[in-house]
């Protein structure tokens, strides 16, 4: 079955307009993901907390595989942590690899540097968040700005 395509208004490059389906509105450029999810005083606490789970994530794995494996007593608990981690580690890469290529106005020598640093998984995003992220003139103007904005007139 062909795929169907979608009806075009009347008058577009003179092509005559195309009946039984309707289209959806444009998309936009980045239209699901929004500004205030990653540049805002939240969007910080949330991405650094991810941070700090994804390192802890890096060091609690490397310490079960020195020490040779859990004890049964405490499984449960390390699967928690374990879980914690992961998403902390999930959070951090999606949400830095998204800053890195929409927001970072370094040079881009830099950017392309800190790109090959975040292909590490549970450390690159997370040094990049610590290191790039959280003293980027982005989201200090916007926090700033957003504390301006809650302050009585």
């Amino acid at each position: 079955m062909a795929a169907a395509r979608c009806a075009q208004p009347e008058g577009v490059a003179g092509l005559p307009r195309k009946s039984g389906i309707e289209c959806p509105p444009a998309m936009l450029k980045y239209e699901y993901i929004n500004k205030e999810w990653i540049v805002s005083p939240t969007a910080r606490r949330v991405y650094r907390i991810s941070a700090s789970l994804s390192i802890a994530l890096f060091f609690g794995w490397w310490t079960i595989l020195i020490a040779g494996g859990i004890a049964e007593s405490i499984a449960p608990l390390v699967r928690l942590l374990l879980l914690a981690g992961v998403l902390g580690a999930g959070i951090t890469i999606v949400g830095m690899e998204f800053f890195l290529f929409r927001f970072d106005d370094s040079h881009p020598l830099k950017q392309i540097v800190w790109f090959l640093v975040m292909l590490f998984p549970l450390l690159g995003a997370a040094l990049y968040c610590f290191l790039v992220y959280s003293r980027s003139e982005v989201l200090q103007s916007n926090c700033d700005r957003s504390l301006l904005q809650g302050l009585p007139k």
